[in-house]
Order: structure tokens, then sequence, then C-alpha cells
């Protein structure tokens, strides 16, 4: 067992795309909703707290725009009323050896929002163009 943390800049996305690298994920969170209650015959004049519902955060991915490459656009114009290509996404953070170390399963993912690179005349950066994701459910697991 390593006394090191892990490091976060090793990562793969399957989104059910072309294999092109992210530059960043971010919106792995998932959080239990709190229920207060109290009944009136309580000895306690304070209410008791329950978990709820899970409630899960939005995934923004970026990576690099790449010329001819249109599917996060593609994917984004696949959104109507009711009908949403829905896709699982897998990220995986991982080791020297490429292998996972922890993997965030995403499920029923759809793209909620595209949006281009800004452009800057005097820059010298990579275009960067963000996906953000709407999912029902997100699993975290340790290898």
């Amino acid at each position: 067992m390593s006394n090191y943390p892990l490091v976060k800049f090793h990562f793969n996305v399957e989104w059910g795309g072309t294999k092109i690298g992210f530059t960043e994920v971010s919106g792995l969170d998932v959080e239990t909703e709190l229920i207060e209650y109290r009944d009136g015959a309580s000895p306690e004049f304070s209410k008791i707290k329950m978990p709820g519902m899970q409630k899960y955060s939005n995934i923004t991915l970026k990576r690099g725009s790449f010329q001819s490459d249109n599917e996060y656009f593609e994917w984004w114009n696949t959104v109507k009323l009711n009908t949403i290509d829905r896709r699982d996404v897998t990220i995986s953070l991982l080791n020297e050896e490429h292998e996972p170390l922890i993997v965030w399963k995403v499920k029923n993912a759809w793209p909620l929002k595209v949006q281009s690179t800004d452009l800057k005349s005097d820059g010298n950066e990579v275009a960067i163009e963000t996906l953000e994701l709407a999912h029902e459910g997100l699993t975290i697991e340790y290898v």
C-alpha cells in the first residue's frame, strides 16, 4: 500500500463517442437530501433527521476542439421533448499501467448544455469545448 494519495491527472472517459481524451471532468457529486420529522407526542422538543432521496450534480466534461468533430453537438441535437439519446458514462481514474483505480459509473446521462470555446485574438491557448450532462445516478467503485 502506498503512502501517497492518488494523482488526478490520469483518467479516461467512456461516453459512447470517439476516443478523444478529456482535459477536465467535474461534478462527480452525490448528496443525500435531509428529511426532518417530529410527531406531536415526541418527548424531544426537536426534530429527528433521516436520510432522504439521493441528489446528483450535473457532470461537466471539457476537451479540446478538433476540426470536423461535431459529436458534442450531434448528441445535443438528439434532445427533443421526451426523446433523448441517453448514455451510460464511465469515468476511471487510472494508475501508471492505465488500469482503473476508481470508477465512477453514470446512469442515463444526456447533454443538458453544450458550450463552444471562447475566442481571443491575443490568446495562446487550445480551443476548449464543454459538455454538461444531466443524469439519473452515480456509483463510485474503488478497484
